[in-house]
């Protein structure tokens, strides 16, 4: 590379060096949910209010479940033995249960963001 455009581009390499940390801060949250045994665990998870979430969501039943919420207005069906990732918020404070459709009875829970 000639020197010329080395020192041309040094700047630019310092500005992006110095905002890759800012960059990796502002990765969403993310949390975990296992349904096991047709239910979520844990059951209540807490987010930060006002800011978009990633919940990984893993099913290690034997039979799928379809992670659902009107409050949230989402629904994923997540296969037998696998993993689905939804998104969710940014949210006002407040709480937004979700069930599995498959099992009513029993996959219940409920985001708290506050």
């Amino acid at each position: 590379m000639d020197k010329q455009v080395w020192q041309a581009a040094l700047p630019r390499l310092a500005l992006a060096a110095c905002l890759f940390p800012c960059v990796v801060l502002a990765a969403d949250p993310e949390l975990s949910i296992v349904i096991k045994d047709h239910l979520f665990v844990p059951a209540e998870i807490k987010v930060p209010a006002g800011k978009k979430v990633k919940l990984l969501v893993e099913n290690q039943d034997a039979t799928a479940e379809e992670f659902e919420s009107h409050g949230l207005n989402r629904e994923k069906v997540i296969p037998t033995r696998s993993k689905a990732v939804i998104f969710i918020g940014p949210l006002a404070p407040g709480k937004y249960p979700f069930f599995g459709d498959f099992h009513q009875n029993t996959a219940r829970g409920v985001v708290i963001a506050e």
